[in-house]
């Protein structure tokens, strides 16, 4: 624009000095055709002015571009400024939604608010009422519901756990005695599981369930295999595993005389020279699959019912009674027949222990409707049996005297024993009552336990089971749950594992999971005539002896 203004200034003062004007007539010499030169001045002139026109628009021009060139750095500049702001947002939203989640995980097992708040919180539901608005007996009507008809039934439970272990202890050491120890399984002492041995047994006969842990002949040991922890493993393996039967000289964390070259001059001292392993396929590791090292369940069974048989007609003739088997599928499954026709049933479930820990692999277990049966023979069902006995009992240490969160686990399992005898088994069992209270009992506080708060918290639990089946989500209590106290002594593998749903069945199993949401739906509405009717009579329970019971 400069270079332009200067070429204007120029050709003006050229002119200026040029024009005739100011030179005097009588001192120029003035060309005869004077009017041609006045015309050719004036198109000069013109041209001129042309030519100021022209560069006073291309001026202007430029002044424009300028501008339009500021305005578009300007534009610019705002969007990058309102980029990097929605940028900014964008990020501090998706750590928002990070954190919320984060936060909704770690508070999934807890009861639902809905339940906590009490009676008058609603939970949404199918009918947007908790429990679809039934109204459950007040504390006055539990309490003597309980007193005459759950409290009196169980009152023989301790006479009952003593005369079976009395039994078993003699029936276990005839066992051992028959074993011969460089072939034989090994049996150990057992130990009490399940409701008889945490209180709350209600069913009759009352049903004790005895862990028979069991060690393999020298020099075989067992190298259990937890799959609850390992991410490779499909959904419904998961809290099963498989145990490898080792020998002690190819054990890979035993000697490393067979891992390292000891050379000519060196001698292991616990193997020999001479002393060297047999091949695997020359070796037939006891009651493995065929062509497997991993423990089969069927041999075990197999294993387990003949020994039980030798040891009963060992001890058979200082007893007043026959001894049979009472589920030809179930291993340890027995009854004791007295002369009077009455009958006496208990479990004793062959184990075997998971490394140093209270965990225990079974060999098979009376699975509800809802369980997934293994994949394989070599597949043996984690137990958590010791750590639930041992939980509890901590956990009633620190409730006030009298707490009522056993009493809340016996009347929701006897409305649930009743209902089945009404309409048939369900994929509710049992289990997933003491899930439930298991994971109440770690969320509430001890004073919530009060004798006095019968009601509200049976409430809680059924509010709880409501919830978990309308999500088709419950979690095992202590697979992956990581509130459980350090105290108790779990692995840190299964502490650490991804939580296992228990109700993950129903997602697959459509007419399963709506059969057990209208037998769950019509125990509620049951309960009030059943608990009002058992309260006024106590129903006399004798049990026969099932039609098909093998006598050993």
């Amino acid at each position: 624009m400069a270079l332009g203004l200067f070429r204007v200034c120029l050709v003006v003062v050229t002119a200026i000095i040029n024009h005739p004007l100011l030179f005097p007539r009588e001192n120029a010499t003035v060309p005869e055709n004077e009017e041609e030169i006045i015309r050719k001045m004036q198109v000069l002139e013109e041209k001129l002015h042309l030519e100021q026109l022209r560069l006073e628009e291309e001026v202007a021009q430029l002044a424009a571009e300028k501008e339009a060139l500021e305005r578009v750095a300007e534009e610019a500049q705002q969007q990058n400024e309102s980029r990097t702001a929605w940028d900014l947002w964008s990020t501090l939203c998706m750590i928002l939604f990070l954190v919320i989640e984060v936060w909704r995980q770690d508070h999934q097992d807890g009861p639902s608010p809905e339940c906590l708040g009490g009676d008058e919180d609603e939970l949404p539901g199918q009918d947007g009422a908790p429990l679809r608005g039934i109204i459950l007996p007040n504390k006055a009507t539990l309490d003597h519901f309980h007193e005459r008809c759950i409290r009196g039934a169980t009152a023989d439970a301790a006479r009952t756990r003593e005369f079976v272990e009395g039994f078993v202890d003699d029936l276990l050491e005839a066992l051992r005695s028959l074993c011969n120890r460089d072939r034989d399984m090994e049996v150990e002492d057992f130990i009490g599981v399940d409701s008889m041995y945490e209180n709350w047994q209600v069913d009759k006969p009352l049903l004790c369930h005895l862990f028979v842990p069991f060690i393999p002949p020298e020099p075989y040991h067992f190298h259990p295999e937890l799959w609850c922890s390992s991410r490779s493993v499909p959904l419904n393996r998961q809290g099963y595993g498989q145990i490898k039967v080792v020998r002690a000289d190819e054990d890979t964390l035993g000697c490393i005389c067979g891992k390292t070259k000891l050379g000519e001059d060196l001698l292991c001292l616990l193997h020999g020279k001479n002393n060297l392993a047999q091949p695997v396929s020359e070796v037939e590791d006891p009651l493995c699959a065929r062509g497997s090292p991993y423990l089969d369940t069927m041999q075990v069974m197999r294993w387990f019912q003949v020994a039980l048989t030798k040891a009963w007609h060992r001890i058979a003739h200082k007893y007043e009674f026959d001894l049979a088997f009472g589920q030809l599928d179930t291993p340890g499954s027995l009854k004791i027949r007295f002369r009077s026709g009455k009958f006496m049933p208990f479990n004793l479930i062959p184990v075997i222990q998971c490394d140093d820990s209270d965990l225990y692999f079974v060999s098979h277990l009376p699975r509800e409707p809802s369980g997934e049966t293994p994949a394989s023979s070599t597949d043996w069902l984690l137990s958590f049996a010791v750590y639930e006995r041992h939980f509890l009992r901590m956990t009633s240490k620190a409730l006030p005297e009298g707490a009522c969160h056993l009493t809340c686990l016996q009347i929701a399992s006897f409305l649930l024993s009743k209902q089945r005898r009404l309409t048939g088994p369900s994929g509710l069992g049992n289990y997933h009552l003491k899930t439930a209270l298991l994971h109440l009992l770690l969320s509430r506080r001890s004073a919530d336990w009060k004798a006095g708060q019968l009601d509200a918290r049976l409430r809680e639990l059924l509010c709880f089971l409501e919830k978990s089946l309308l999500e088709k989500k419950l979690h095992h209590f202590f697979i992956g749950n990581r509130k459980v106290p350090e105290s108790l002594g779990l692995p840190e593998a299964v502490r650490k594992a991804d939580p296992l749903n228990l109700f993950r069945p129903f997602v697959l199993q459509r007419s399963l999971y709506r059969e057990t949401v209208d037998s769950f739906y019509e125990m509620l509405k049951n309960a009030p005539a059943l608990i009002s009717e058992y309260s006024l009579h106590i129903p006399s329970d004798h049990a026969n002896l099932p039609p098909k019971a093998v006598v050993l």
